[in-house]
């Protein structure tokens, strides 16, 4: 998720301006005054209209010439496309022959960037089970309320945390980092066994496009994560109205086409990119599992990689690394894209100085909406940077006014709501959030505050959903606010995005002390770093005599916001 920044003091006189250029010309075509309906301009997509179609099968039901399908970056090991179905469907009849999990079981990925990640969620789904992905960092507590709220009953995970999920009474298989591993390693013998199953014993399957595939976990517009649940028709989408849609865009070269994938699979950013949608276009995918400058450029160097999609921090670290290294060393980069957070004007206009000839695209897209939302395209004629790019194909819009429910014209500013079939399902055993977020007739309600122009490019500015964007990776404040509210000394606490250069946000708690405690911000920031993953700390803690809140209860974050950054 993309937006630009510019000074609160500037936005009310930029929206009054378009607003007033806008009142007197005629509407364009794609925006229904009548409904306040935003239809895409791009021209719609047919997907599956067979009920019973799994996203596997559609996967590999698209051909194409590709050779390589992944290679891993520390290695060199690489794997066809020839290889990787018959993998899949092994480790779908091993699951279900040696470990018992049938349709509609649940297993947690637990696990970094490899090429073992796309062979296990391919073959979970294939089997008709559900995939929950984590962050590998995240502590044994966070690892308990998911897999508690998602009834897990196998987890795959890196051979250091085996033991510690068997403490949660949960069946582990250890998955090993690099491709090329010994088989005969008694650690890795089960994980060995499945990859090697007989791929023709699997069960008769009947797999409804409506059914689960995957639970992810979002903090939504407001509140403590939840499970979004996303079906087979869900990710079908995702791979046909994002990554194969947008492929369509630059012609039919994709099999000469070598992406990186550094950001996290276990996100559904990089889940509907890496694990799913290149998959159909023959691609190579070049995966990296964790980030470092140096292997980066390697990585770009040796492999002849063309396309990297990004968050705002690695963004940011490949242009400075464009500044000192050899041109000649990235010189296959032919375009970089980035999403899941927001970008600054500054690093837009400091990357494309950079990489001149370097198409630069940036994306709009939820967990609750599969990633699907909008895309960038540049041409000779339009190169638009700082937009998220167009609807996609299929997809529709609503642009209302917060305080009198009113849509909104083009150019004019409210929170944005999308409808299509990307959207999810609902939010796992939470009534009360889904209804409050999906409305009747079928509009996700985003939180976010947008505007289009008049040609049909969407405006990212600002965010009311209750969400920090680190690094890409969102944090759920309430989740933090839970573990800050534990502590014996604490009586009430709030947690607020910081703004940072490098990271994007940074969690910062505001905390009210109880009487005649003594703590101070770094036992605090220490009392927090020992309960949750390492991306989720608290930077930096104020103390304060109380949490601003609504006549409901809920808290403010926009006056601790404003209250913090009007004393700098």
């Amino acid at each position: 998720m993309a937006t630009f920044n510019i000074q609160s003091s500037q936005k009310l006189d930029i929206f009054k301006n378009l607003y007033k250029q806008n009142q007197f010309i005629d509407l364009p075509h794609w925006y229904s005054p009548d409904t306040g309906i935003y239809n895409s301009k791009q021209s719609p997509i047919n997907l599956p209209s067979n009920p019973f179609v799994d996203v596997v099968s559609h996967i590999f039901s698209h051909k194409h010439n590709g050779k390589t399908s992944f290679i891993d970056s520390s290695t060199g090991y690489s794997m066809s496309y020839d290889e990787l179905q018959p993998l899949v469907k092994s480790m779908a009849c091993g699951l279900h022959h040696q470990m018992g999990i049938s349709k509609g079981d649940v297993v947690l990925l637990l696990l970094p960037n490899s090429i073992h990640f796309h062979i296990v969620f391919l073959g979970v789904l294939y089997l008709g089970g559900v995939v929950t992905t984590m962050n590998p960092l995240s502590t044994i507590s966070e690892v308990k309320k998911q897999t508690t709220n998602c009834n897990v009953s196998l987890a795959f995970t890196l051979s250091t945390r085996v033991q510690e999920l068997s403490t949660l009474g949960i069946v582990s298989i250890a998955v090993p980092e690099n491709a090329n591993f010994d088989t005969n390693m008694v650690d890795f013998l089960p994980f060995s066994q499945l990859i090697s199953s007989n791929n023709n014993s699997l069960p008769t399957r009947t797999i409804s496009q409506d059914d689960t595939a995957a639970i992810l976990y979002s903090s939504g517009t407001t509140g403590a994560s939840k499970g979004v649940v996303l079906t087979h028709k869900n990710l079908i989408s995702g791979v046909e109205l994002f990554v194969r849609f947008e492929a369509s865009q630059y012609g039919d070269n994709n099999e000469d086409n070598t992406y990186l994938a550094v950001i996290p699979m276990f996100h559904i950013y990089g889940l509907t990119l890496f694990t799913l949608g290149i998959l159909t276009l023959g691609s190579t995918i070049v995966v990296m599992n964790k980030f470092d400058h140096n292997e980066m450029v390697r990585a770009i160097s040796q492999y002849g990689v063309t396309h990297f999609p990004a968050v705002p921090p690695l963004l940011k670290a490949l242009t400075k690394v464009g500044k000192n290294v050899h041109r000649g060393q990235l010189k296959s980069l032919k375009q970089v894209s980035s999403g899941a957070a927001p970008l600054s004007t500054k690093s837009i206009e400091e990357f494309v100085q950079t990489f001149p000839n370097v198409d630069f695209i940036q994306g709009y897209g939820l967990s609750e909406s599969t990633a699907v939302g909008t895309r960038g395209f540049n041409t000779k004629e339009i190169r638009n940077y700082t937009s998220v790019g167009l609807l996609a194909p299929n997809m529709q819009a609503k642009v209302v006014d917060n305080v009198s429910g009113l849509c909104s014209s083009p150019g004019t500013i409210g929170e944005l709501w999308l409808r299509g079939p990307g959207i999810m399902k609902e939010y796992l055993k939470n009534v009360e959030a889904s209804c409050s977020t999906i409305d009747k007739d079928g509009w996700l309600h985003t939180g976010d505050i947008v505007y289009f122009d008049r040609q049909g490019y969407l405006y990212v500015v600002d965010r009311v959903k209750d969400v920090i964007k680190y690094k890409g990776f969102q944090i759920a404040p309430a989740d933090l606010e839970d573990v800050l509210v534990s502590h014996p000394d604490i009586d009430d606490a709030a947690v607020i995005g910081r703004m940072d250069e490098e990271a994007g946000e940074v969690p910062m708690a505001f905390v009210v002390k109880k009487p005649k405690a003594k703590i101070t911000q770094y036992d605090v920031i220490d009392f927090v770093a020992k309960q949750v993953a390492p991306y989720k700390k608290v930077k930096k803690v104020q103390f304060v005599n109380s949490i601003p809140k609504s006549a409901a209860g809920k808290i403010l974050r926009r006056e601790l916001k404003y209250t913090f950054s009007s004393r700098l």
